[in-house]
């Protein structure tokens, strides 16, 4: 009998270790995002690398934000746009551990992108792009790139659908 409540306990380890943005990942990143997006200029900086590598690997993309100058992430006008789609990341990742609040703002961010039809690949090169900078604000401090996947694959299946 002892064996399988260690096979039980074992399985049940595995499982919560295994889970989609678990606690402690949420944790994590809520702590490394408060520490890379910062505050104030700082945060124009990390929107300027974010998107300059988005747009590098996606200039497609740059058609989705005509309306914002997207020809210049350094104008006043995307830049401003920049803070506003951070800021609603800032948001979700914030609510990580806040299930039903989390889940309200994403149906409206949801309902935003569905409306420029803003397809899920744009995503996941969001994801990428914000992979790709993150070292370079967090050097040795940046911990564990899955947990980041698993928390940001929740904003975007909330976003996406």
């Amino acid at each position: 009998m002892n064996s399988i409540a260690v096979a039980l306990l074992l399985a049940t380890v595995a499982a919560v270790a295994n889970a989609e943005c678990n606690t402690l990942e949420r944790l994590l990143v809520k702590k490394e995002w408060a520490a890379v997006f910062g505050e104030g200029l700082h945060r124009e900086d990390v929107g300027k690398h974010l998107w300059r590598d988005f747009f590098r690997v996606d200039p497609d993309a740059r058609g989705f934000f005509d309306n914002v100058n997207g020809a210049d992430i350094s104008s006043p006008k995307f830049t401003a746009h920049s803070m506003r789609v951070l800021g609603g990341f800032d948001m979700c990742i914030s609510l990580l551990d806040d299930e039903e609040t989390l889940n309200a703002e994403l149906a409206h961010l949801q309902a935003q992108h569905a409306e420029r039809n803003i397809e899920a690949t744009h995503f996941d090169q969001f994801e990428e792009s914000l992979l790709y900078i993150l070292p370079d604000y967090m050097s040795a401090d940046f911990h564990e790139a899955g947990a980041w996947r698993d928390c940001i694959d929740i904003i975007k299946k909330g976003i996406t659908g």
